[in-house]
């Protein structure tokens, strides 16, 4: 069957919403656009928990440390499970570390922010999680079968750390002048690169389009990014607290929250490998690696010297099998 026709079936299934798995033919792009999306999703997730777990030994309490430990714990698990989908479509997992410490491939860049004060673990789960949910859930809907599975499970435990965000923020929010002037500073601090988590403007978007036609998202940036202004501005209330934006106001004929603009000089700095923290994040991460090593290279001569103990079982087993019976 030649590649016009194939790719016009292709395209059926996906307009009738049936997954394409691993096996399935797909075109070269698709499979290009996928492996670069959950392959910087699983990067985001791994790099996602050096910023919170700077604060695990430092946690208020002990109760506050094993919540804030499950959750960085959680977010290896994202990880782990979308290398194994994007593996599905034949990059390697060496493959894509290579990318990630090499510089060649992105993380989210809001990782790239310092976390300063407790506070930031409430500011974070809230607002960083919650876009993240924001965008994730559309994704449980993803074209592409394997990714929409991994993104179940994230999107449930993801929904846990907000929670958990947003209760470090409610608690400091009751609490003295200086918590509560600490909670205001975190929100500060973070709401504006959490606005540029949905990437660019859809006008500058290279991805977007074609990507809505595969559906693999299923929502552009700016329709997103706009959702979550519309929650927050609900939400923030409950706190007490405000939200950085003097341009923040309803619109009652869009029935939308008019919000400010978003500094994108900014966003492609960090981008570009100039944020606050990118050298340290990036830094750490190769470090881990060359740490773990030797756990690798372990583990690599076990599995061999078990295979090839199999291998001589198995041998043995058979020569005993053909050997002539005593009489």
């Amino acid at each position: 069957m030649d590649a016009n026709k194939l790719a016009e079936q292709f395209q059926q299934k996906i307009d009738a919403d049936i997954k394409i798995e691993p096996q399935d033919w797909m075109p070269d792009e698709y499979r290009k656009t996928l492996i670069r999306q959950i392959s910087q999703h699983a990067h985001s997730e791994i790099v996602g928990m050096l910023p919170e777990g700077n604060w695990i030994t430092r946690a208020p309490s002990l109760r506050r440390k094993a919540i804030l430990l499950a959750k960085v714990q959680d977010e290896a698990g994202h990880g782990l499970y979308l290398y194994s989908a994007a593996e599905t479509l034949g990059i390697t997992r060496d493959e894509m570390y290579y990318q990630l410490h090499s510089g060649k491939a992105k993380y989210s860049s809001i990782f790239n922010y310092p976390t300063l004060t407790w506070a930031d673990m409430g500011a974070i789960g809230w607002l960083v999680d919650g876009a993240a949910i924001m965008n994730q859930v559309p994704l449980s809907r993803c074209s592409y079968g394997p990714y929409a599975r991994a993104m179940v499970r994230i999107c449930k435990e993801e929904s846990f750390h907000q929670r958990q965000g947003f209760e470090i923020l409610l608690t400091l929010s009751k609490g003295n002048a200086a918590q509560r002037k600490m909670c205001q500073d975190a929100i500060n601090r973070w709401w504006w690169p959490s606005l540029m988590m949905f990437g660019p403007t859809d006008n500058d978007s290279p991805h977007t389009a074609q990507s809505m036609k595969w559906k693999i998202k299923r929502f552009t940036n700016d329709e997103l990014r706009q959702k979550f202004v519309d929650v927050c501005a609900e939400q923030v209330k409950f706190l007490g607290m405000t939200l950085p934006d003097k341009d923040l106001k309803w619109n009652e004929e869009r029935k939308h929250y008019d919000f400010g603009p978003i500094n994108w000089e900014e966003f492609w700095n960090v981008v570009k490998g100039n944020g606050p923290c990118n050298k340290e994040r990036l830094a750490t991460r190769v470090q881990a690696w060359e740490d773990g090593a030797w756990v690798r290279e372990a583990a690599l001569a076990y599995e061999e010297k078990k295979s090839a103990r199999k291998y001589a079982f198995q041998n043995t087993a058979k020569s005993t099998e053909n050997a002539p019976a005593f009489q």
